[in-house]
């Protein structure tokens, strides 16, 4: 076991620079060197840029003298932030590990004593150090479908303030975010062009936040719970359909400010990740049950308008011929 404070080891790579990047790949990169340093006794800290871990250790608190080893993980090596470290830590055994070498002659590449490259010109590539990565804990899949129109609600309108308050709390939750738009768009990629496109994807989310009608409708449809806040003050058609579909996973935009905000989403969130899961399944077997089915089929159907279309047609035409 490495005890002794100059034997430590100084753990950086992009990740490490306040102007540099912090990616899945460069963190689960570093994971895999980390568990290859505990598990040989090493000692060491990892520097981590502040804006990405603003509570963890920066370069303006590290004392380069108390390290004799850095280990630069993946990514390109190159440029003066590179060069940098190479002229701070000169004292230190300098060896970057799982990286691109795209100019071997690069001052950023010959200050390292010792360079694992990851793929580099005349030799064979190796295998990205995040696809070792320790396994990860598994994180719910949400899908965020916010509205910023609406403005025929005039005075009433909260789109802003309840869009804000969603964000901002959902960047605290530990789980993988997905922004979503019920428009259709058939010539622009970044959207669906068919419902059938937006309910696969709806499908495979294990919970929506929305502020919108129709991202409640569709997610309960696809039987996925539903996270669901009024954009409007006094509630408008979000609240009225959430009625209308038996869901109560429902906040009003005035309760979604002050310091119970936070526990009441919360609460909803924790509800709709667990009985929520079931209750969301059956309102959307209620949603495409068919009324003709047999008795074993799944669900009841659930009525709405259209029922009573043909009859107001009906109605209408046998009104407009006795005129």
């Amino acid at each position: 076991m490495y005890e002794r404070e100059r034997d430590r080891i100084l753990v950086t790579g992009w990740f490490s620079f306040l102007h540099g990047e912090a990616t899945a790949g460069d963190v689960l990169a570093l994971a895999r060197v980390e568990r290859v340093l505990r598990d040989a006794g090493l000692a060491y800290d990892v520097v981590w840029s502040p804006g990405f871990r603003a509570d963890g250790t920066h370069f303006a608190d590290v004392d380069p003298a108390a390290y004799s080893r850095l280990v630069f993980v993946c990514g390109p090596v190159h440029g003066t932030q590179v060069e940098e470290l190479h002229r701070r830590f000169a004292h230190c055994v300098r060896i970057a590990v799982g990286v691109s070498v795209v100019d071997p002659h690069s001052p950023a590449v010959t200050g390292f004593h010792r360079v694992l490259a990851r793929d580099a010109a005349g030799s064979g590539p190796g295998l990205d150090l995040a696809a070792r990565a320790p396994a990860l804990p598994p994180v719910p899949v949400v899908g965020v479908v916010l509205t910023h129109g609406q403005h025929e609600y005039g005075g009433r309108r909260r789109h802003e303030e309840v869009a804000a308050a969603l964000t901002g709390w959902l960047a605290g939750r530990d789980c993988a975010r997905l922004e979503l738009e019920t428009r259709l768009d058939a010539h622009d990629w970044r959207l669906c062009g068919t419902p059938a496109q937006l309910e696969a994807v709806l499908s495979r989310l294990d919970l929506v936040v929305t502020d919108r009608l129709h991202g409640l409708v569709l997610a309960l449809r696809a039987g996925v719970p539903v996270l669901a806040a009024d954009p409007v003050e006094g509630g408008a058609k979000v609240t009225a359909q959430a009625r209308a579909c038996g869901w109560p996973a429902l906040v009003p935009a005035e309760r979604l400010t002050g310091a119970a905000a936070e526990g009441l989403l919360g609460r909803w969130w924790d509800w709709c990740l667990t009985d929520g899961r079931a209750e969301a399944a059956r309102i959307g077997a209620g949603f495409r049950a068919d009324p003709d089915a047999v008795p074993d089929a799944a669900g009841e159907s659930v009525p709405d308008a259209a029922d009573g279309l043909v009859a107001a047609l009906r109605a209408a035409s046998e009104a407009g011929a006795g005129r």
